[in-house]
C-alpha cells in the first residue's frame, strides 16, 4: 500500500479553505491532518499553494461528428489536455442515431473511450429519437449509471425534438430519476432567419451570432422549464449565454421549481466581438449557443453569483480553423459549431477569481463539487475529504502564463485565448493517486482513465 502525503498547502474545497496536509492511500483520501503531523512514503510539498479538488468538466464532445467532420480531440488527447488542465473528471455524450437505440450509441462511444483516456469519464446520453423503445431504454440507461438525457430544442434534422417528445423525456425521466439536459433554443425559427440572412448576402461569422437571437434562447429556455413543470421533471439547461435567458431561470428557481443552469467561459470572457474578426478569423469562435455582446457577461457572473447558475463547463468541441472551421467560407451556417476550452476553463475561473467576480470556494464549487454533485458523482469526485477519490491539483496562484496555441495540449490549431494573460497554473495533478502532471510534466498513460457510472442527480437532495 503506498502512501502520498501532499503537505504545506491551502486545502480549498467549496465549503472550506483550511491548511492542512492531505494523506493519500490506494488511490483514495485518507486523512486530512494539521500540518506536520504525518509521514509517507512518498512527499508532494504544496507550500505556497492551493490544494484543490480535480476539476469535473460536464459538457465535453471528444470525437463528435458534426456538419461533415469530426472534433478534433480524440478521447487520448482531448482528456490530456484536460488533465494539463486541472480537469480529473469529463462527462461526455454518446449521442443517439435517429432511428437507432440508445444502446448502440453507448456503445459506439465506449468504443471510443475505452482504454484511451487519461482521467476518468461518464457519459450522458443524447436523446435524438424519442419514442417507446428509447423511452424504454432510458429506465435501463439509468439504471446503470447513464443518468442524464440531452435533448436539441435546436438543429432540425439532426438532433432536433419537438415538444411532445420532449415532454415524453421530461415525463419519464420524472418517474426514472434521471435528469433531462436541454440545449435551449428556436431552432425552427432560427433555421428561418438563417436561410434569410443567406439569401441576403449576409455570409459571414458574424453573422451566425445576429441569426442566432437572445430572445430565441429565452423563449426555448422558457418553454423547456414550462415543459418540465407539467412533467414533474428536474431540468438542466446547458450552455447558457444570454441575461434574458439567465432571467427565466431566476424566475423559475424562485418560484421554487427544480431548475439549474450552466453557463461556459466563452460566454464569460467573449463577445460578438470575436466573432466579428475580419478575414473569416471569427469563424473560430462559432458555437451555440452564440456568444453575445459583451453586457450579457455581467448578468452570467451575476447568475453565478446568486446560484441561479451552479456549474461552468466548456462546451468542448473543437474543430481546427484549417480544413473544419473553412468549410463555411461564404456560408457562415456551415461552420461547424464548437470551441476548444477544456484546458483552459479552470485557470480562467481562477482569473476570475482575482477579478473579483467569484470568491475562491465558488471557484470550486461551479468548477468541481457542483457538477459531481449534479451529475452523480460526489463526493467520490469534486471534493477534498476521507473517502474520496484522490482527485487532487496542486496549483500555483502566482504563476503568470499567456494562454496560446503554441503551447496548450488540444488537438486544434488555434486558441480561443490567444495571448490572454492570466495569473494562476496548475503544477500537479493526480488522478486516483496517480500523478497524471508532475510538476508541469506529463506522467500520465492513455488508459489510466476508467468509465465511472453515476448515482442520479444529488443536487436536488
Amino acid at each position: 500500500m503506498t502512501r502520498t502525503l501532499i503537505r504545506g498547502g491551502l486545502v480549498i474545497t467549496a465549503s472550506d479553505e483550511i491548511h492542512a496536509d492531505v494523506l493519500i492511500e490506494d488511490g483514495r483520501i485518507t486523512a486530512l491532518t494539521a500540518p506536520g503531523i504525518l509521514t509517507a512514503d512518498h512527499t508532494i510539498d504544496a507550500t505556497g499553494k492551493y490544494v484543490i479538488p480535480g476539476g469535473v468538466d460536464a459538457h465535453t464532445h471528444m470525437e463528435l461528428p458534426f456538419g461533415g467532420t469530426f472534433a478534433s480531440d480524440t478521447f487520448e488527447t482531448g482528456t490530456r489536455a484536460a488533465a494539463w488542465g486541472g480537469t480529473t473528471t469529463i462527462v461526455d455524450f454518446a449521442v443517439q442515431t435517429v432511428g437507432q437505440t440508445l444502446r448502440a450509441g453507448l456503445d459506439a462511444w465506449h468504443a471510443k473511450a475505452e482504454g484511451n483516456c487519461a482521467i476518468d469519464y461518464g457519459f450522458h446520453m443524447i436523446v435524438s429519437d424519442v419514442n417507446q423503445e428509447t423511452l424504454k431504454e432510458m429506465d435501463l440507461l439509468v439504471e446503470e449509471g447513464v443518468t442524464s438525457f440531452k435533448q436539441f430544442m435546436a438543429y432540425p434534422g439532426v438532433f432536433y425534438s419537438d415538444d411532445g417528445q420532449i415532454l415524453r423525456a421530461m415525463q419519464r425521466s420524472a418517474e426514472n430519476g434521471g435528469l433531462i439536459m436541454m440545449h435551449a433554443e428556436n431552432g425552427i425559427a432560427i433555421d428561418v432567419l438563417v436561410e434569410q440572412a443567406l439569401a441576403r448576402g449576409e455570409t459571414d461569422p458574424r453573422y451566425h451570432g445576429e441569426v442566432r437571437k437572445a430572445l430565441l434562447e429565452a423563449e426555448a429556455t422558457h418553454r423547456a422549464i414550462r415543459l418540465a413543470q407539467v412533467a414533474g421533471a428536474p431540468l438542466y439547461v446547458v450552455h447558457v449565454s444570454a441575461m434574458e435567458a439567465v432571467a427565466e431561470l431566476a424566475r423559475a428557481r424562485d418560484e421554487g421549481l427544480p431548475v439549474f443552469g450552466e453557463t461556459c467561459p466563452q460566454y464569460l470572457f467573449l463577445s460578438t466581438d470575436n466573432l466579428a474578426e475580419p478575414d473569416f478569423e471569427g469563424a473560430k469562435y462559432v458555437c451555440s449557443t452564440p456568444l453575445r455582446p459583451k453586457e450579457h457577461q455581467a448578468k452570467l457572473w451575476q447568475g453565478l453569483r446568486t446560484n441561479d447558475l451552479q456549474v461552468v463547463s466548456t462546451d468542448h468541441c473543437p474543430f481546427c480553423f484549417t480544413g473544419q472551421k473553412e468549410l463555411g467560407r461564404g456560408d457562415f451556417s456551415k461552420i461547424p459549431n464548437g470551441l476548444p476550452g477544456v484546458e483552459n476553463r479552470m485557470d480562467l475561473l481562477h482569473q476570475a477569481v482575482l477579478d473579483g467576480h467569484i470568491s475562491r470556494r465558488r471557484w470550486i464549487e461551479i468548477a468541481c463539487a457542483t457538477p459531481a454533485r449534479m451529475f452523480g458523482l460526489y463526493p467520490k469526485k469534486g471534493t477534498i475529504a476521507p473517502g474520496a477519490d484522490a482527485d487532487v491539483v496542486i496549483y500555483d496562484p502566482h504563476a503568470e502564463q499567456v494562454m496560446s496555441a503554441e503551447t496548450h495540449h488540444m488537438n486544434v490549431d488555434y486558441s480561443a485565448y490567444e495571448g490572454k494573460r492570466v495569473t494562476g497554473r496548475v503544477e500537479t495533478v493526480l488522478s486516483r493517486g496517480v500523478p497524471v502532471i508532475t510538476e508541469r510534466e506529463y506522467t500520465g498513460r492513455a488508459g489510466h482513465g476508467v468509465y465511472t457510472p453515476r448515482s442520479t442527480c444529488q443536487y436536488l437532495n
